[in-house]
């Protein structure tokens, strides 16, 4: 039998897209309570719910297996808003029609507001700018709906039959990149009689419930050094005490320059003591000889982290059957992009979602304090625990480290714009004036995940010709083959291939990237541009301009949940230097890339 929901909630049908909890975090920000439940939730269930979202989802309604509701949930009287896939499944239950559209939308996107824009656009005027992500569009819209949006690409971006309540949004107004997309969510919680939600204390909040799954046992928490390993570390502590807790730093040699240190000595200043260091580089590196499959770097790199945290474990004798258990720093995005819920599709597998931690996970031998938080949720809660504030807003890493920021390749992968360009489609010369890198990266483009080719710019007159962020949102949108676009901010290398050398990870490669992350940092902060960027990932190409070459990618991103991000623009001078350093500083490194890239459709990492 099914178990009932929290009466009044608003309850989200996640169809397995990538934004389900950050629209369970806006309903919860507009003051209501919310849950998430599968799509399949019987209407009979959902009957005392205060109002129902309908997420979106990677799949196409017209799929053999696609998920769907059931649609005696529209006829319970009470607000239903579908949104991407959620207006893609309520168009086609009630009688209209989906079918792909002729270009797909990634990205920001104006739409005109038509017909007042009905009760939930009325704060947008009569245009404003939402963030797309889809493939498929409503081609006809069902009987008794009025047309409230429309973009240049898609006729019917918003529609809504507000006789029955029912609400379609082809955007997403959960991502902070959708101007008035809190107004709109607000304005839909305001049709529900929804039971209000807060937390004022969020310490006590999350305290009680790793009481409550930790009970009497101790914790063996794995520390990374970033915000969220740090946060989880200091939270078991003061909640626990030091006596039922140990921490261990793996140096995988994929740490940023003198990192080790810089983490010990910030648990010192906080008189965290029972932290444990182990220098595990030659491990790390020998498991990763000769791999080059993004996915296999990660399951390696997160199968060794479980492999040296036993071993340890055993050495200190902190042991299953003596009651200790695993602590990670695990936030929401790691979950979801690792296809963590029913019907997600899965962007990469991140370290901490590997198949060993989830059997662990399965036994109840996982404790994962921040597993339902973002981001900015973290650093709250890292404030309220008293974290300097500098540790605390420190740029995220993530926990395979510079292992997911060197791409590795035994060969080139090689495509022309003849190749690229699909049925002949005609594209500028402009466009075509890029040159595609021999080497892929991941994406997320409509929910799910892509693994394509970059393209490259050498034009000084980039900025002024095209806004950048506009090529960057029209070019993966136009082109399925690729899903990155660079700049380099030295045109004078442009080359008419680039040459790729094969390489895997090695210390060596390592030593590179960290030399120039550490030149970014120190520019960084010499600018004070540090606190502007959210992120700022420097990646390592195993591709150059001349024979035996590698290039570096800065990509620099703003973001506050890392669902969604926007590529950051850095000053002119401040890349020449940047530039200009790696180039002199880093021996092998012989061009340098901005990525203008917002996600969707590239990922914050490359892998």
């Amino acid at each position: 039998m099914e178990a009932p929901i929290h009466p009044r909630s608003i309850v989200i049908l996640d169809f397995g897209g990538q934004y389900a909890h950050l629209i369970a975090r806006r309903v919860r920000q507009c003051g209501a309570y919310s849950e998430i439940l599968p799509p399949e939730t019987s209407a009979d269930r959902l009957k005392d719910a205060a109002g129902i979202i309908l997420s979106g989802g990677p799949q196409s309604v017209y799929d053999a297996g696609s998920p769907k509701a059931d649609p005696k949930i529209l006829e319970l009287g009470i607000p239903v808003l579908g949104l991407c896939y959620g207006l893609h499944w309520m168009t086609q239950a009630l009688g209209g029609q989906v079918k792909g559209g002729n270009v797909k939308e990634y990205g920001k996107t104006r739409i005109i507001i038509e017909n007042g824009g009905g009760a939930l656009l009325q704060d947008c005027g009569d245009s404003c700018t939402v963030w797309m992500s889809h493939g498929d569009e409503a081609a006809r819209l069902p009987d008794g709906f009025t047309l409230i949006a429309s973009s240049e690409t898609c006729k019917h971006a918003a529609f809504s039959d507000e006789d029955r309540r029912l609400f379609a949004l082809q955007f997403h107004p959960e991502v902070t990149h959708s101007e008035h997309g809190f107004d709109m969510l607000r304005r839909f919680v305001a049709l529900c009689d929804a039971a209000p939600w807060a937390i004022e204390n969020y310490t006590g909040y999350v305290g009680e419930q790793v009481k409550q799954e930790v009970s009497n046992r101790k914790v063996f928490m794995l520390v990374s050094g970033g915000v969220d390993s740090t946060v989880a570390f200091t939270l078991l502590n003061q909640v626990l005490g030091k006596d039922r807790v140990q921490g261990l730093l793996v140096d995988t040699g994929l740490m940023r320059k003198n990192e080790v240190a810089l983490i010990k000595n910030a648990f010192d200043h906080l008189g965290i003591d029972n932290l444990h260091v182990v220098d595990e580089s030659e491990t790390f590196f020998e498991k990763l000889k000769g791999v080059y499959e993004p996915e296999q770097k990660r399951k390696i790199i997160g199968d060794t982290f479980l492999d040296v945290q036993k071993r340890v474990s055993e050495e200190m004798d902190l042991r299953v059957e003596d009651g200790w258990m695993l602590g990670q720093g695990t936030i929401y995005p790691d979950t979801i992009e690792t296809g963590g819920t029913k019907h997600a599709d899965k962007i990469k597998t991140h370290h901490n979602r590997v198949d060993a931690i989830q059997q662990m996970i399965e036994k109840g031998l996982v404790i994962e304090p921040l597993k339902e938080l973002y981001k900015d949720e973290v650093r709250a809660l890292g404030e309220e625990l008293g974290l300097p504030h500098d540790l605390v807003w420190r740029h995220p890493f993530p926990g395979p480290g510079l292992g997911v920021r060197i791409l590795c390749a035994e060969q080139s992968s090689p495509l022309s714009w003849e190749q690229a360009v699909p049925n002949g489609a005609q594209l500028t010369d402009f466009i075509q004036s890029g040159v595609i890198l021999p080497v892929k990266s991941v994406g997320v483009q409509g929910d799910g995940r892509t693994y394509r080719h970059a393209v490259a710019y050498f034009t000084d007159d980039l900025r002024q010709i095209h806004d950048v962020h506009v090529l960057a949102t029209m070019v993966p949108n136009a082109v399925p083959t690729l899903n990155r676009v660079l700049l380099c901010i030295d045109p004078d290398k442009k080359p008419k291939k680039f040459t790729f050398t094969p390489g895997y990870l090695t210390r060596a490669r390592a030593d590179l990237l960290r030399e120039a992350d550490a030149i970014v940092d120190d520019e960084m902060r010499r600018a004070e541009l540090y606190k502007e960027i959210w992120q700022f990932p420097v990646v390592l190409l195993p591709v150059g301009v001349q024979d035996g070459g590698q290039s570096i990618v800065l990509r620099p991103i703003t973001s506050i949940d890392a669902m969604s991000a926007d590529a950051k623009l850095l000053p002119d001078d401040v890349l020449r230097t940047i530039n200009d350093r790696i180039l002199a500083e880093v021996p092998g490194i012989d061009a340098v890339f901005l990525d203008l890239t917002n996600k969707p459709p590239g990922t914050i990492e490359w892998e």
